[in-house]
């Protein structure tokens, strides 16, 4: 194939090199299974370049989930599950995966309703931002949560909503 996309048909070898070089680009096998191999003249530079740019291209739109942690106790004051309330909050809102860890020591372990609980509270005051992906279960002295926010929908804007008749007027 020429650089401008045209079929030549079965050429030598030295006939397509030479040809290549008089239009200073690349002789580049496209198919060599084939039978005839297949080759066509390209810049190799530019084609290399652009094919770097897509890629660069598709990791910049792609994002990456965050999991955050949050570890807490047992017998968490409720002004410390406030503030880690907040912090899970935040993590939410920034599209982060919160992982909420219950820590037993020693004795505790045979309460582990009691970490269950502090669980449920805060899947029920986190209802709105996220879901649980993964329910409470116990891992060693530990007991895991996994929240994952929702979907966000797109925000109307202002100007599609519905008009008053007497506002257009």
């Amino acid at each position: 194939m020429d650089a401008d996309g045209t079929q030549v048909g079965i050429v030598p070898l030295a006939q397509a090199l030479r040809r290549a070089r008089e239009l200073e680009l690349d002789l580049v096998e496209v198919a060599p299974n084939a039978d005839p191999p297949v080759c066509r003249i390209i810049d190799w530079g530019k084609t290399k370049y652009e094919e770097e740019q897509k890629q660069k291209e598709a990791r910049k739109r792609q994002s990456q989930i965050a999991v955050k942690e949050i570890k807490m106790r047992p017998k968490i004051s409720d002004n410390d599950y406030n503030t880690k309330s907040g912090h899970v909050r935040r993590f939410l809102n920034d599209g982060a995966k919160v992982r909420a860890s219950i820590m037993f020591r020693g004795r505790e372990m045979t309460h582990t309703e009691l970490g269950l609980k502090l669980l449920d509270r805060l899947a029920d005051d986190m209802s709105e931002l996220a879901s649980v992906e993964a329910a409470p279960k116990v891992d060693g002295r530990n007991m895991v949560m996994v929240l994952a926010p929702h979907k966000q929908k797109p925000k109307p804007n202002a100007d599609s909503g519905p008009r008053n008749a007497d506002a257009a007027s």
